[in-house]
């Protein structure tokens, strides 16, 4: 027979685990909401820019600088904001929000590790960020080797550009989505 205080010990282990148990699957069901939330801006981003590629690189360079903030503003309503940003910007306007940048740095030290992150912020806000892995069409404006009309127009749009030198796989930088918790 077990003495009470042993009892009491395995309730607390067990309030403990269903407790954890509890907070892991609302960690489960924030991330989720937080890819579906930032799902439209990743599709329509790459649309945009399939699009903007089919008629070469110097218009996806305009596409990119002129579309991709409108879709982010279109997409950030409701308490809802999100956007990109990277750990070498191309557009500064694109500078990440503070509780983006030690998620940032954390993937720029483990090559290894790109998972999703949940972040809780204040006001009972959460913040998801994925990565941006470097695609093969994306090395046409953000390769190692330019054609002269794409350094020409980076340069023209973006005078102080630091987005470019990548190769397939590289961490690009970051989607990121700020959103009220769920009560």
């Amino acid at each position: 027979m077990l003495q009470p205080s042993r009892v009491l010990d395995r309730i607390v282990v067990l309030i403990a685990v269903a407790v954890i148990s509890g907070a892991a699957l609302a960690n489960e069901d924030e991330l989720a909401r937080g890819a579906a939330l930032l799902s439209p801006l990743k599709n329509d981003l790459k649309q945009a820019l399939v699009a903007g590629l089919e008629t070469g690189p110097v218009n996806a360079i305009t596409v990119c600088r002129d579309q991709a903030p409108m879709i982010a503003s279109a997409l950030s309503v409701d308490g809802v904001e999100m956007g990109r940003s990277s750990h070498r910007l191309r557009n500064p306007a694109n500078l990440a929000p503070d509780w983006v940048s030690a998620v940032l740095e954390t993937y720029q030290a483990n090559a290894t590790d790109r998972t999703p992150q949940l972040v809780r912020l204040e006001d009972d806000r959460l913040g998801y960020i994925e990565p941006i892995m470097l695609q093969g069409m994306c090395v046409v404006c953000h390769g190692k080797v330019l054609a002269p009309e794409v350094v020409e127009q980076i340069s023209e749009s973006y005078p102080e550009d630091r987005a470019t030198g990548f190769e397939v796989g590289d961490l690009r930088g970051v989607y990121w989505v700020e959103f009220p918790a769920r009560q």
